[in-house]
């Protein structure tokens, strides 16, 4: 039995994004490994983190950190008092921040430095948020997990950051949840979209202006307007703050199709990515790509970008093309008008995408919580 560990599920969001799913499959394998775990959430997810690890001591935390203000306070004060009360070893801060005083050993995740090298991508009270508290973790945490070798790289030459107490967890990737649809599940997304027999390209994402959307509009747009029948685009997921997505989508010509669905229910992920023609994600560079491995574990044929971990994650078993909208034409058009290499790297993409486990990940993650538990001593 490793050291007991509590793990801070307070900032997990209710839509289920990228840290949603990060905490999701962290906890349920550490529960599957015997962990020694507790953990600290939101009362709503209670009963939700009770069945996912049974054994984990479960603390729902105060109804005031349901507003994130109330939670960073909550977090430097009601945090540390939880971890004295259920005997923690180590904490386990999977969201950026930390609390300065805990008496105990702080793991940090950190998952991506786009807020130092592309500050532009976000909003200017985010950035200047994350930032400092970046600076925070990597000064005063007693380890850094981040999920990729690209993300450690960049800590380490843009906030000096020491590799020798950073550690690389790769995410996972739940085969079961995220797998290649039956024709039922395809026919049944493409009915609730309202698509009927047409063809699409499919985006899931945050609408932000690291994913790239507007260039993703207009290069779909290049690519398919003068098809006999055009496939349709699909951008599902939060609506976040692009304001360029408006101004994209107005530009498309009359005849062509953009939908926004908005967030779309868990199980019609599979049906909805695997059913796509491509799944396009020209993002600008990711800490991770879990939009990625999850359209790869779906049999869909992915076209992203080869910055950052993307390459990490994708391997050869997606195809690359570069941000601008020009690009994205060219390779986007390429890829429809060749079924046999859709084909070929839909099924590379399954292949690939099961290397990619939360009982690995969950595994790295133990290894660094012994790692900061001895350093302590």
């Amino acid at each position: 039995m490793g050291p007991r560990v509590l793990v801070d599920a307070t900032a997990v969001p209710a839509d289920r994004g990228g840290v949603g799913r990060y905490v999701d499959g962290l906890v349920s394998a550490l529960g599957a490994a015997g962990a020694d775990l507790a953990l600290v959430c939101q009362r709503s997810d209670a009963e939700r983190f009770g069945r996912m690890a049974p054994d984990a001591k479960i603390v729902p935390g105060p109804a005031a950190i349901a507003h994130r203000p109330a939670r960073l306070a909550w977090e430097q004060t009601g945090l540390p008092l939880v971890a004295q009360q259920v005997n923690a070893d180590v904490i386990h801060s999977p969201h950026y921040t930390m609390p300065l005083r805990s008496g105990r050993p702080v793991c940090v995740t950190i998952h991506d430095v786009t807020f130092f090298t592309e500050p532009e991508m976000h909003t200017a009270v985010k950035g200047t948020f994350f930032r400092s508290a970046m600076r925070t973790a990597v000064r005063r945490a007693s380890r850094i997990i981040v999920p990729s070798k690209a993300t450690r790289d960049e800590l380490v030459r843009v906030l000096e950051g020491d590799p020798t107490t950073t550690d690389v967890a790769y995410h996972g990737v739940d085969m079961t949840t995220f797998h290649p649809p039956t024709e039922d599940e395809k026919r049944r997304v493409k009915l609730r979209l309202g698509l009927g027999d047409s063809r699409y390209v499919a985006f899931l994402g945050m609408l932000e202006p690291r994913k790239n959307v507007p260039s993703l509009i207009a290069g779909w747009a290049e690519a398919v307007h003068w098809r006999d029948e055009p496939p349709a685009l699909v951008l599902a997921g939060g609506s976040g703050w692009d304001d360029d997505v408006d101004a994209a989508v107005a530009a498309v010509p009359s005849h062509l199709r953009v939908i926004r669905p908005g967030y779309l229910r868990f199980s019609d992920l599979p049906g909805f990515l695997g059913g796509s023609e491509v799944v396009a994600y020209p993002s600008h560079g990711e800490g991770f790509g879990l939009p990625v491995l999850e359209a790869m574990a779906c049999g869909a044929p992915v076209l992203t970008t080869p910055r950052l971990s993307l390459p990490e994650v994708g391997g050869d078993a997606v195809a690359y093309t570069q941000p601008d909208s020009d690009s994205i034409a060219r390779d986007l058009s390429a890829l429809l008008d060749d079924a046999e290499r859709r084909s070929q790297l839909a099924a590379a993409g399954v292949a690939r995408a099961r290397e990619f486990t939360w009982a690995a990940s969950a595994e790295a993650h133990l290894a660094s919580y012994a790692r900061a538990l001895a350093d302590d001593r």
